[in-house]
This record gives C-alpha cells, sequence and structure tokens, in this order.
C-alpha cells in the first residue's frame, strides 16, 4: 500500500511541478525522452556577404569583432562553397539537402528571360521557381524530433504565386509549411523594400519607426530562444542584409566614407557589414548569457558571393553570378562549444548542401532514404576525427544572372583543381585554385588529360542528378 502511496504522491509532485514550470512561462512544452540529449541549433546566412567581407577573413578596413570572435570560438573554413553563384538554388539545397540541379531550382527566383543579353546563343534551362513540399526539409526532420522551429528573414524559395503585397508569393511554400513553427520576414522577396521601418513586408509587423532590420530580427531572435530555452530549438537567421537596397545606420555609413580604398568599395556597403556583425553579435550573446553556449550549434555563412557594384572581391575573381571562385566561396565558421575545438582554421572543401546531413548528425538523427543525399555531415572534421570522403563537389549554372555577364555552364572541384565548363562551345577553363586563388592561369593546355578527365567527370555528374541544360537557338 505504501508503494502505491509513494507512487501516487510522485506523480501528484510531477504534474504540480509541470503545470508550475508552464504557469510561469519558464518553458514552452514539456519534454521528451531524449529532447534533453539534443543540442540546439542556429543556422545563420548572411545574404550576398563575399568571402573578404570579413576582418577574421583578412578585410583590415573592416571591423566585425563579433563574428571575428565566433571564429576564435569555433572553426573557421577557409575553402568553403555556395551551392550556387546566386541566392535561391542555395538556400533551397541548404532546405533539401540536395544540390540545385536535382531540385532544378538553379537561379534566384523567378528566372526571367530579361536577364539574358541581347543576341545570347541559348535560351536559360528550365528552372522551378519554388521548393516543392515533395522533399523533406531539415526543418521538417528537426520538428518531428522535437524542436521548436522558426524561420526569420529571407527566404525566397516561395514562387510568385498570383501576387499579393509584402512579397505575399505563394502561401503553398511558405516556410510555416515546410517545418517551421515561426516565421518572420520570409517571402518571395529577393530584396527588402527597405531595412528601416516601416519595413513593407506583410509578415513583419511594423514596431518603431526607423527601426533598423537587422536589430529587428536579432531581437525577434532573442525572444523566440528565450521562449524555447527549456527544449531544443531550431533558429534559421537568414537575414536580408547585405543585400541591396544599400541601407545602414548613418553613423556607420560616415565611418566608413573615411576608409574607401582596397576592402571598402562603398560606404553603405560597409556599414551594412558592420551593422549586420552587430546584430549577430547580440544573438550570440543572448546565446550565452543563457548559459546554452554548450548546448547550441551556431553555423555562420553566406548564400553567394558578393555583389561586385559595391563589394571588393579581391584576390578572388568575378563576384555574385558567376562560377569563379569570387560567386561561390562563402564565409563559413561554426562554433559549439564543449563539442567543437575552437580557434581553428580547416582548408577541407565544403559545400553548404552538407549542413542537413551535419545538423541531422548533431541532433542524433540519421537520413532517411535520400535525404541529404547530395551533401556529406562536417561534423568529422569539426571534431577533428576524420577528413571529408567524397573526392569532388559541383555546380550547375545552366541560366543568366541578373546582370547577364556569365556564360552559362557548370564546375567542378577536386583537390587543387577547379574546372568550369562553358556550354556555348563546350569549352573548359582549369585552375589550380589552392595555389592560384585567382584564378589568373588557366592550365586547360597545359594539363590536357586533367582537363580531360574532370569534363568528363563533371558531364557524368550532370547526367546523374539529371540537371536542366541550355538550349541553343534556333539559326533565323
Amino acid at each position: 500500500m505504501s508503494g502505491c502511496v509513494n507512487r501516487l504522491w510522485t506523480g501528484w509532485l510531477s504534474l504540480v511541478l509541470v503545470a508550475g514550470m508552464v504557469w510561469c512561462g519558464e518553458v514552452e512544452g514539456v519534454m521528451k525522452d531524449g529532447e534533453r540529449n539534443k543540442p540546439n541549433i542556429i543556422l545563420i546566412m548572411i545574404d550576398d556577404l563575399g568571402w573578404m567581407d570579413l576582418a577574421c577573413q583578412g578585410n583590415g578596413r573592416l571591423d566585425t569583432p563579433f563574428i571575428d570572435r565566433l571564429a576564435k570560438e569555433g572553426v573557421r573554413f577557409t575553402d568553403a562553397y555556395a551551392a550556387a553563384p546566386v541566392c535561391s538554388p542555395t538556400r533551397a539545397a541548404i532546405m533539401a539537402g540536395l544540390t540545385p540541379a536535382r531540385l532544378k531550382i538553379t537561379n534566384h527566383l523567378p528566372d526571367q528571360k530579361r536577364f539574358a543579353k541581347k543576341n545570347a546563343p541559348f535560351v536559360s534551362a528550365k528552372v522551378t521557381n519554388y521548393l516543392s513540399d515533395k522533399y523533406v526539409t531539415i526543418a521538417e526532420r528537426l520538428k518531428e524530433a522535437g524542436y521548436s522551429t522558426a524561420f526569420m528573414g529571407k527566404w525566397h524559395i516561395s514562387g510568385r504565386g498570383k501576387g499579393g503585397r509584402g512579397g505575399m508569393g505563394d502561401l503553398r511554400y511558405y516556410p510555416e509549411r515546410q517545418g517551421y513553427d515561426i516565421n518572420i520576414g520570409g517571402c518571395s522577396y529577393g530584396g527588402p523594400p527597405t531595412f528601416f521601418d516601416p519595413y513593407r513586408i506583410h509578415n513583419i509587423k511594423d514596431r518603431k519607426k526607423g527601426e533598423y532590420l537587422p536589430y529587428r530580427l536579432a531581437d525577434e531572435a532573442i525572444g523566440f530562444m528565450k521562449k524555447n530555452k527549456g527544449r531544443p530549438f531550431f533558429l534559421t537567421l537568414w537575414n536580408y542584409t547585405v543585400h541591396w537596397p544599400m541601407e545602414a545606420p548613418k553613423a556607420l555609413v560616415e565611418k566608413y566614407k573615411k576608409r574607401i580604398g582596397p576592402g571598402v568599395k562603398d560606404a553603405r556597403y560597409a556599414a551594412m557589414i558592420e551593422a549586420m556583425d552587430k546584430s549577430i553579435g547580440q544573438v550570440v550573446k543572448a546565446v550565452d548569457d543563457m548559459g546554452l553556449g554548450e548546448e547550441t550549434m551556431i553555423i555562420f555563412t553566406s548564400d553567394n558571393g558578393g555583389f561586385m557594384g559595391v563589394a571588393d572581391m579581391r584576390p578572388l575573381r568575378m563576384g555574385k553570378g558567376y562560377l569563379y571562385e569570387g560567386g561561390i566561396r562563402v564565409p563559413l565558421i561554426v562554433r559549439w562549444k564543449g563539442k567543437v575545438k575552437g580557434g581553428r582554421v580547416s582548408d577541407d572543401v565544403v559545400i553548404s548542401t552538407d549542413f542537413y546531413l551535419t545538423m541531422l548528425e548533431a541532433a542524433g538523427l540519421k537520413a532517411r532514404g535520400k535525404e541529404g543525399s547530395d551533401g556529406e555531415s562536417i561534423m568529422k572534421v569539426l571534431t577533428g576525427k576524420g577528413k571529408m570522403k567524397r573526392d569532388a563537389i559541383y555546380f550547375h549554372y545552366p541560366n543568366y544572372a541578373f546582370h547577364g555577364g556569365n556564360k552559362l555552364g557548370a564546375a567542378i572541384r577536386e583537390g587543387d583543381y577547379k574546372l568550369i565548363l562553358r556550354f556555348v562551345d563546350d569549352s573548359v577553363e582549369l585552375f589550380d585554385v589552392r595555389k592560384d586563388i585567382g584564378e589568373k592561369k588557366d592550365l586547360a593546355k597545359e594539363k590536357p588529360d586533367l582537363a580531360k578527365r574532370l569534363k568528363g567527370k563533371l558531364k557524368k555528374w550532370l547526367k546523374g542528378v539529371d540537371a536542366e541544360m541550355p538550349v541553343r537557338k534556333a539559326k533565323r
């Protein structure tokens, strides 16, 4: 009898404690078995941040102390790549863990014929203008495993739909239909109408006139984390900044007007970078202040190279919208206190498609079927327990960028070498990007056997992923 009484007393006490926690707002929900061992994951992606747009990347004219500190506390990758040289394909690839070529999302959305220059020899490859709900997103997998999920910032993979105010687009492909409990700002916009409140984005409520969007999203992110600190959370913070329009707090713009020169091409852009750094610093500080540093994996990266109109991409060649290094090589920093030894720099070749399996592994989950099959977890690199197993990464850009100046093509990086294939004439360029990061010396004629082998390997990959190809215009 006493055992039954004790069990009843224990059960009643547990109910009181849980009810008390919920009443006091200490936890958002009751954790299920196993959830306590799952880390929080914060995936931060900056829009159009170039490889040289941080002090820790070597740009001494920029002040980015908070991200520099993040790099010192984590692992900074020197040879990290975006899945594509423009935004939407990279975003879709991260969500699905599949290459843009397989997803048929190979250009910034919606793909438009007007991007092609007059008399262009090809018609761009067909593009799907949204991330189909047939793919299981990383948010859906984490939510299923007990995570609270929030999306904040730029989505840009939901199609145009039938119009609507504030970049509304097609609601069927919104973040809240792809595994997120909360969506603040995610819509069809590629860039905001303005970075200052009122933002004119339908799912960001106006709050304080003149408030700066990166600071607002940081505040929303901190609120979400505080509300859900009692259970694992997945925060996807994809800032609209440092995308066009070029707008930043006036004091920072004035500061960088005095620093124009190598590394600072446009004072507004440099100011946006420092303001972005401050906003990310606020989020990371909140994590640490809540005592969640050892329970939280933070991934910081960019969706493609910098926009050459405002960013100084040197020593890389070209920028956003090109298959040269300036268009696809991006910053990548990963911090996870207690799990990942900080202060390290890795030259392992990784790509944003890898994040899907990395986050699954961090959460103690396994891929099902073909989930994330075009990527590889980088956990072994982060923990210092191994190297990447694959021998090459691939890119497919069969569309004209917004500037129309790119040649339609594909690329492969294997080891130190990178080959770019041009569809217009089946020609190739070959570079040793380890020694020649600026891609100044084409080695195709000097190393014909290597060029031939990599070209064949790239074409085989294109066929294997059933890549859409551009079509040559008929001669009149």
